[in-house]
C-alpha cells in the first residue's frame, strides 16, 4: 500500500493557502486523488462546475453540503460509476496517483479495481457470505487456489472487522445479517479485491447508533491501509473521523461546486467562506 513520509502536526496545521493545504504540507502528504477544474455534465445539465478537490494517502476527507449539490456525483466520478448514466461527459481532469483516469485509453473496470465504493444502503449479493467476498477475487483472479482464496476471505472479514461475527456461518446468506453487519460485510468485499481508494457514500445512514460507531472505528482503522473519502450529512461524523474535508454548495444555476477545502479542524473551527460557518454550525438556510 502507498505510504507517506511522516509530518509534524504543526507543519500540516500551519500549512493552508487558498483553501488547500499547501507548502510544506502539500509536499510531505501524497497526494492519491486530484480533480481539477472538474465539470460533469449530464446532456446540457452541468451537474458539477469547476470543481477543485484533493484526496491525500491514507487519509480520510470528508465531502459535506446540503443535498442536492452534488456530493455523490462527485463522489462517483472518482472510479467513474458516473459512465453508466447516458449522456454524461467531463470536462477538466481527475487524476489517480497522477494518471488521467478519464483518458481515452484507460479502461473504467480497470479504475474500479483500484478505487472500490461502499454505498448507502448495505447491498450484499444474494450469495453466501463467503461467495460475497471470493466474487470480486475470483473476477480478477480467476486462477486463484482454494487454500488462497480462503485466506484472502479471511483476511477481508477481519480487516473490516466483522470475522468473528460470520467465521461460523460463512454458507449461510450476507443478507441474513443485520444491517451494521452487512455493510461491514460490503467492506470487506470492497477491500477484497485490495483496491488503493474506497469511496464512502453515506455509509452510515440506514445504521442505528451503536453501528454507526463500529464504522467509524473500522474506516480509522482502514486508513492506514487506504484512502477514504466520503460523504456523509452527519457533521459530528465528518469532525470524528476526518482529517480534510470538502465544503459542497449548489450554484444559481443549480450545479455544484467546492467553495472550501482545508483540514476538519479548520473547516469546523475556523472556516474562511461564512456559508461553510453557517453550515457546520446549523444556521444554513
Amino acid at each position: 500500500m502507498t505510504q507517506i513520509r511522516s509530518i509534524s502536526v504543526q507543519t500540516v496545521k500551519a500549512a493552508a493557502k487558498d483553501g488547500i493545504a499547501s507548502g510544506d504540507a502539500q509536499t510531505a502528504l501524497e497526494t492519491k486523488l486530484n480533480a481539477e477544474n472538474l465539470s460533469l455534465y449530464y446532456g446540457d445539465f452541468r451537474a458539477l462546475a469547476d470543481v477543485n478537490f484533493r484526496a491525500y494517502a491514507n487519509k480520510i476527507t470528508a465531502i459535506i453540503g446540503p443535498s442536492g449539490c452534488g456530493k455523490s456525483t462527485l463522489l462517483r466520478t472518482f472510479n467513474r460509476m458516473n459512465d453508466t448514466v447516458a449522456g454524461t461527459r467531463i470536462e477538466g481532469q481527475v487524476t489517480l496517483d497522477g494518471e488521467d483516469i478519464y483518458a481515452p485509453d484507460v479502461d473504467p473496470v480497470a479504475v474500479r479495481r483500484r478505487v472500490g465504493m461502499v454505498f448507502q444502503k448495505p447491498n450484499p449479493f444474494p450469495k453466501s457470505i463467503y461467495d460475497n467476498i471470493a466474487f470480486g477475487i475470483k473476477l480478477y483472479n480467476p486462477r486463484i487456489s482454494k487454500s488462497e482464496l480462503d485466506g484472502r476471505v479471511e483476511a477481508a472479514l477481519k480487516g473490516a472487522a466483522v470475522w468473528d461475527d460470520v467465521k461460523d456461518k460463512m454458507k449461510q446468506l450476507g443478507t441474513s445479517l443485520s444491517g451494521g453487519q452487512q455493510q461491514r460485510l460490503c467492506i470487506a468485499r470492497a477491500i477484497a479485491v485490495e483496491p488503493e481508494v474506497i469511496l464512502m457514500d453515506e455509509p452510515c445512514s440506514a445504521l442505528d447508533p451503536i453501528s454507526t460507531l463500529k464504522i467509524e472505528e473500522l474506516m480509522v482503522e482502514l486508513k492506514k491501509d487506504f484512502t477514504i473519502v466520503i460523504v456523509t450529512h452527519n457533521m459530528q461524523q465528518a469532525a470524528r473521523v476526518s482529517d480534510y474535508t470538502a465544503m459542497m454548495m449548489m450554484r444559481p444555476d443549480r450545479s455544484g461546486e467546492v467553495i472550501e477545502f482545508d483540514e476538519t479542524e479548520t473547516i469546523f473551527t475556523k472556516p474562511k467562506d461564512k456559508r461553510t460557518e453557517d453550515y457546520v454550525s446549523g444556521r444554513f438556510g
